[in-house]
């Protein structure tokens, strides 16, 4: 039996359910409802909103859903934020689109902090600081930060979770999921694009953004990746006044590295930051295969000693061993212009489409290497040149890693910077010595002697495991266990129509039968009279007119004539 809570729940989620309809209906995406098969709900949403505002019409689909998203509120901004990653996913119009979303929400009043920090810590704010600035330094959908002093003296910052915002994003989630599963079974080609699928990894994303002790351990990692590197320094997390929804850190004085005034009054000097910031970069992505990846200038600021120091740990990337050496192997083509190469390793990837047309997709690569052909080194944007190329991919199907988009993404912000810094810098040459070392490591005899170990034991396992999966096979097939499920999509909606269908011819041989019966009764003329005509003549006829206005009315409802 369902909890009071989980029915609650599921009430809140209905509740939001006819939220987003209206909303979608209100910035003209009905159409894509009714092919989801919700027409009764759309029919139902077109009474509040029987026409667009006037200045929607003059905004394109991506411009719309975009006003939609920020309606809808952060969950679904955050949403809007990560597909904006992902052109695998969604048109480019859309991810420029999407780009432009903000985490625009008011603060929310300082009594809420105290009792966070109470409901978390279970201490009084009080008893864990000795000043708390009621006015946040930021503010955002899922919480706000404010400065503060332990007990200690020591200076910090706190991040506190929003009042309710956890049962607000599980709410959505629920609602999200509803849709998603409905845009599976009914939207053609969601196969491509797995909507269920998304739905989970946005999920799992923002709960893990949630948790702030998460973070904490994210921002130890780092540190302890970098130990004994005197270029970098990560705050210190105070595990005494940290919780799921409160992160008290090490408050950091430094300049934003987009301060240029402030660093060349500081006597820093800008191109050695510019070449330990992209080479700190890189040893994240292609050594330790864990990232920041939100390294915009507002989260890096530059202490005495240009030492560099990153801030927000909400978003990270990660590349396991065989991605890095994916990674590697891409950008070592693209860079030697090798087109045959890059279409093998695609190819190799196995994360392609079956109607997968090659001829295009060298066609298209080609220009897309061409165009850096005569580009020197020096003035090719590496972060600028992957997102090109995931791009491309992306419109031939091929599936590829999120984690690669954020990776670019942030390759794109790091040269940004690099270039603000130092005009000269260039990340080829900074790329260089990092794919040297990949390439020297991967064929080095103990990594070698590692993958054909690997191998071996794979075989080992796959022949100690086959003789039991073969008689279990044949153990299913012999008591007709055997079964092969089959999936249909999109024959829902076909067979509601075939019932309608039914159901109105149905409607028409009762009105015609009750019309044939009264013309009978009316000749007959027996019975009891009504104005000198048989009463069940006239009943039948007073039927069949009621029948046939009715059935008349919701053919014209419907907008199917």
């Amino acid at each position: 039996m369902l909890s009071f809570w989980q029915i609650n729940r599921n009430i809140r989620s209905l509740r939001r359910y006819r939220q987003i309809i209206r909303v979608l209906i209100k910035y003209g995406f009905e159409h894509v409802l009714e092919l989801m098969g919700l027409s009764q709900m759309v029919a139902r949403g077109r009474k509040l909103f029987r026409r667009p505002e006037p200045a929607l019409a003059f905004l394109s689909p991506a411009e719309r859903m975009r006003l939609a998203l920020e309606e809808l509120g952060p969950t679904f901004v955050k949403l809007g934020q990560i597909l904006s990653t992902r052109p695998d996913v969604i048109p480019r119009t859309f991810i420029h689109e999407f780009a432009k979303l903000q985490d625009r929400v008011p603060s929310f009043p300082f009594e809420g902090v105290r009792e966070q920090v109470l409901a978390e810590l279970e201490r009084d704010a009080e008893e864990c600081f000795s000043f708390i600035d009621p006015e946040p330094l930021a503010a955002a959908s899922i919480a706000q930060v404010h400065r503060a002093r332990l007990l200690s003296g020591d200076e910090v910052v706190i991040k506190v979770r929003r009042p309710g915002v956890v049962e607000l994003v599980e709410t959505d989630i629920d609602a999200m999921m509803g849709l998603a599963i409905l845009a599976d079974r009914h939207l053609p080609g969601s196969d491509i694009y797995d909507p269920v699928g998304l739905v989970k990894e946005f999920a799992r994303t923002i709960r893990r953004e949630m948790d702030f002790s998460r973070e904490g351990h994210t921002i130890e990692k780092f540190a302890e990746n970098f130990a004994g590197d005197p270029t970098l320094y990560f705050p210190k997390v105070y595990w005494d006044y940290t919780a799921r929804g409160v992160l008290t850190l090490e408050y950091i004085d430094g300049i934003k590295v987009s301060d240029l005034p402030a660093l060349e009054a500081a006597g820093l000097d800008r191109q050695l930051i510019a070449r330990r910031g992209a080479d700190a970069f890189l040893q994240m992505v292609l050594n330790h295969g864990f990232f920041h990846g939100d390294p915009h200038p507002g989260n890096v600021l530059i202490l005495p000693d240009n030492i560099i120091c990153l801030l927000d740990y909400g978003m990270v990337g990660r590349l396991d061993n065989q991605l890095k050496g994916y990674l590697t192997d891409i950008l070592l083509a693209i860079v030697q212009r090798d087109v045959d190469e890059v279409i093998s390793l695609l190819l190799y990837s196995g994360e392609i489409a079956d109607t997968l047309d090659t001829r295009a997709l060298r066609r298209d690569l080609s220009s897309f290497i061409d165009s850096y052909y005569e580009l020197p080194l020096q003035e090719i944007e590496v972060g600028r040149m992957l997102l090109e190329f995931l791009e491309i991919i992306t419109t031939y199907h091929i599936k590829f890693q999120p984690d690669l988009m954020l990776l670019a993404k942030a390759l794109v912000a790091i040269e940004g910077m690099g270039r603000e810094l130092d005009p000269s810098f260039d990340m080829v040459e900074h790329l260089r010595p990092f794919m040297q070392k990949a390439l020297r490591d991967r064929f080095s005899p103990r990594q070698l002697f590692r993958d054909m170990g690997g191998n071996v034991m794979s075989y080992i396992t796959l022949a100690r495991n086959l003789p039991r999966d073969l008689k279990e096979f044949i153990n299913r097939v012999n008591r007709n266990k055997f079964k092969i499920d089959l999936e249909h999509r999109g024959l829902d909606r076909a067979l509601r129509d075939f019932d309608r269908s039914i159901n109105r011819l149905s409607s028409s041989l009762i009105v015609a039968a009750l019309i044939v019966g009264s013309s009978i009764v009316m000749q007959t003329d027996k019975g009891p009279k009504l104005l000198d005509f048989p009463v069940f003549a006239f009943l039948g006829y007073t039927i069949a007119g009621l029948i046939g206005f009715w059935w008349v009315i919701a053919i014209i409802r419907s907008g199917r004539l």
